[in-house]
């Protein structure tokens, strides 16, 4: 199916990165259970709440430091190098596709990403060491350099407004492929996982990779319960 496509969309889900020993968020156990993300109206409304947005953020990437890309990522970005797979749509915080060798183009994060900051006011992006070395120092995050606006992780928290750019770009990417190809995803999540249903009404095939059943095994053209890694290893040449 992957060869005689002619344009395939990549969707990832925490799967992906699980193989890069990245926990994802609702595996029993889960290290995303003690450092909950703090839902957005309370990080706009308490100084105190985005204190321990921040130390809760910085505790998980202390978990995580020094991931690198999976043989899944690495796989992925040999077939955008092949030029029929324009752009990956993923609901991962993490970067690890650009890492793998995709262009910020290339990738179009649902969730936004978690490798900076952002301001709420004016956008500007403020790198994560800056605001590690301050919130370390006082206890407090900064402010915006730029307005004195308040930072937060560039991620999408639980009732922040999903990102209209990158929804409208994996709504155009479903809509126009003839292969959706989905890695790591439990396809519970939405808006995200409607995206590989709403390809397959537009006529695309649907595969599923993923180590557990989703919703849409039942309408996907080829489903395989596995690891990613050794799966998407055949796309590297």
């Amino acid at each position: 199916m992957v060869q005689e496509a002619g344009l395939i969309a990549g969707f990832t889900g925490a799967g992906i990165s699980t193989e890069s020993g990245i926990p994802d968020f609702r595996s029993p156990g889960s290290p995303w259970m003690r450092h909950k993300p703090i839902p957005f109206d309370l990080f706009l409304q308490s100084a105190e709440a985005r204190r321990e947005a921040w130390r809760r953020k910085f505790a998980m990437d202390d978990l995580y430091r020094g991931a690198r890309p999976s043989q899944g990522h690495i796989g992925l970005a040999a077939l955008a190098a092949s030029g029929r797979m324009p752009a990956v749509i993923t609901q991962n915080i993490d970067g690890l596709h650009q890492e793998s060798g995709l262009s910020a183009d290339q990738v179009i994060e649902l969730h936004g990403n978690g490798t900076y900051a952002k301001c709420l006011s004016c956008n500007r992006r403020h790198e994560l060491d800056w605001v590690r070395q301050c919130f370390d120092s006082d206890g407090d995050p900064p402010e915006c350099i730029a307005c004195g606006g308040v930072l937060k992780s560039a991620t999408i928290s639980f009732g922040q407004a999903m990102p209209d750019e990158a929804m409208r770009r994996a709504q155009k990417l479903a809509r126009s492929c003839d292969l959706f190809l989905v890695a790591g995803s439990s396809l519970i999540v939405y808006p995200a996982a409607a995206f590989p249903a709403f390809a397959k009404e537009n006529g695309a095939r649907l595969i599923i990779v993923n180590r557990e059943p989703t919703p849409l095994d039942s309408e996907a053209d080829l489903v395989i319960h596995a690891e990613i890694g050794p799966i998407f290893s055949k796309f590297i040449t």
